[in-house]
């Protein structure tokens, strides 16, 4: 029998992954900060059981993004299209992910076990905050010149691809790297947030996909109120989340979002070292 107070967890955890998977300030530092205070791994929930957790809870975050953008992706796998040049299409996903794909592929183990944890996620929120203050900077500088999705060009795409690459450090947050990179090609706030989530969906499906693979051990019935509650619970925050921040994005613009990013760089400092 799972402990109410273990379901309570589940819920609070699956809240803050919804909220801040795909905004621009690294769901993996509020995870951490998360876990720590609520001490999720304890109990009936081992180490192994809490990772593979936080696992199924991101795997919610990402049908939230396949829900809000299912018209956009639907048509970009869409054949019958003739203007492969002047259309939002499958290869500008491709050309996105390609980047992020290979060095997540060579160096996943290396990541897993050099990256993740308090301190270098600091680093990386501090990191990501100060490009995506350089990226803002330079984006009041400019006039964008991609306004729609049908105006990406592959070589923004692939650009923005790279700066994806950043996102494989934890912590730097992979809406807030592409995002910013978006900028650096000179697309709109909003096109550069679109493609972000649109770009993050292959990418992460993948990530999970394996990890779920690696960890089916852990996938213990006993358990499936605890992943069911997180699941659905970042599923439905992660909607509300997408939505409000595309229509607040262009107003709001990155500079508050990396203040903020720097806030809890200094929470996890006092926290953890």
């Amino acid at each position: 029998m799972i402990d109410f107070l273990v379901l309570v967890k589940a819920f609070i955890l699956g809240l803050v992954e919804g909220l801040t998977e795909f905004l621009p300030v690294s769901s993996t530092g509020h995870l951490i900060l998360a876990d720590h205070f609520l001490n999720f791994r304890q109990g009936v929930i081992t180490k192994q059981v809490a990772t593979t957790f936080e696992v199924v809870i991101q795997l919610g975050s990402i049908l939230a993004v396949v829900v809000v953008f299912w018209k956009r992706l639907w048509s970009s796998v869409d054949f019958r299209k003739r203007n492969f040049t002047h259309s939002f299409n499958i290869f500008h996903i491709i050309i996105g992910i390609v980047p992020a794909g290979i060095l997540g592929v060579l160096f996943q183990s290396d990541i897993k076990d050099k990256l993740f944890g308090p301190q270098t996620v600091v680093y990386a929120l501090i990191a990501g905050g100060i490009l995506m203050l350089v990226a803002e900077l330079y984006s009041r500088k400019t006039v964008p010149t991609t306004v729609t999705m049908d105006e990406l060009s592959y070589k923004q795409a692939f650009a923005i691809g790279l700066f994806q690459c950043l996102a494989l450090w934890p912590g730097f947050s992979r809406s807030g790297s592409t995002i910013a990179g978006g900028l650096f090609v000179r697309a709109s706030h909003q096109i550069a947030a679109e493609f972000s989530f649109i770009v993050a969906v292959p990418i992460m499906f993948g990530a999970t996909a394996l990890d779920l693979y690696k960890s089916a051990e852990y996938l213990s019935m006993d358990l499936w109120p605890v992943f069911a509650v997180g699941l659905v619970t970042a599923f439905l925050v992660a909607l509300l989340a997408i939505v409000t921040f595309l229509k607040l994005v262009s107003r709001l613009k990155l500079i508050p979002f990396a203040i903020y990013r720097f806030v809890i760089a200094i929470i996890l400092l006092l926290v953890f070292l």
